[in-house]
């Protein structure tokens, strides 16, 4: 897949040019029909369908205290894009400048470097451009002044709910997985870089991988079964989402670590992406880290269990 960085490289795209626009945070089906539709028309029209994403999500940039945890990071979301089958991406770079476009220079802006812009496909509620003065009855109107077509996507529905990011971030939250990967259409998942810790789990026998997340959704915190993929392979491991009490004085940030199976490779600075398979039990302090260890050998002896490994 190719990933431009630029509206100005649309020119390099032979057109006509079929767009699906949209935040598209998590990749879930409805974000799926918007980039499925777009692929489709072209396809009929013998164009070029290209998706068109921001970085980092708008509302980091707009209300910063008030941006919601991610389901997908830019990287993840660019990985779950390009499983769809997806030729060309362009993703732009959200900042306060670019906020302060207004709706019809950023059409006009795509207009301006399309061979040409045939049709825009978003989602029934997008809004875009500064204020979010734009919406779908706009860009109606600026299709029909341009000779572009529009298509607004209904709302997918699962289980007579809608689908939507808040939606499954508020299933995450709870730990509901089976709602959660209903809604994306896959299993909910998280993608970080392993950092460096304080080896504690590798003095007490039971090595972790300490995950550096880029703000996505976390689920309860507790003990989990879970599965890993490192450069495409899979592994079974054991996660540990919370504060961790017994070697932690007070509360401060999450820490997400896993120890994996039958694996003793350094993999620090890799990208690892992780699925909550089972929830074992809750995070508890214990009376000193013997006790820790004890119990972490029984809860990689019950995943051992539970995933036959």
């Amino acid at each position: 897949m190719e990933v431009l960085r630029s509206i100005v490289d649309l020119e390099s795209l032979r057109g006509p040019l079929f767009l699906a626009i949209g935040v598209f945070d998590g990749v879930h089906l409805g974000h799926q029909a918007v980039i499925s539709t777009a692929t489709r028309h072209a396809g009929s029209a013998d164009g070029a369908p290209l998706v068109v994403t921001f970085d980092p999500h708008p509302v980091k940039v707009l209300r910063p205290h008030n941006a919601p945890h991610l389901l997908t990071a830019t990287q993840h979301k660019i990985a779950l894009i390009r499983d769809l089958g997806v030729e060309h991406l362009l993703v732009i770079n959200f900042d306060k400048k670019f906020a302060a476009t207004s709706p019809e220079k950023f059409v006009e802006e795509l207009l301006a470097h399309s061979r040409p812009l045939r049709e825009v496909c978003v989602g029934h509620e997008w809004s875009f451009g500064k204020d979010r003065r734009g919406n779908l009855d706009l860009l109606k109107r600026l299709g029909a002044q341009f000779d572009f077509n529009v298509v607004g996507i209904p709302p997918v529905l699962v289980s007579g709910e809608v689908v939507s990011s808040t939606a499954i971030r508020q299933a995450v939250e709870k730990g509901d997985f089976p709602k959660a990967a209903e809604m994306l259409g896959r299993e909910y998942t998280i993608l970080g870089m392993v950092t460096r810790g304080d080896n504690l789990g590798k003095k007490i026998g039971f090595p972790t991988a300490n995950l550096s997340a880029h703000s996505e959704q976390f689920p309860p915190n507790g003990v989990y079964l879970a599965k890993a993929w490192i450069r495409g392979v899979s592994y079974h491991g054991v996660i540990n989402l919370g504060y961790r009490p017994t070697v932690s004085s007070g509360k401060s940030e999450r820490v997400l670590e896993i120890h994996l199976l039958d694996f003793n490779r350094d993999i620090y600075g890799e990208d690892v992406e992780v699925q909550f398979v089972s929830y074992l039990r809750p995070e508890k302090k214990f009376d000193n880290v013997d006790a820790l260890a004890r119990q972490i050998a029984l809860d990689v002896q019950q995943a051992r269990e539970l995933c036959g490994a």
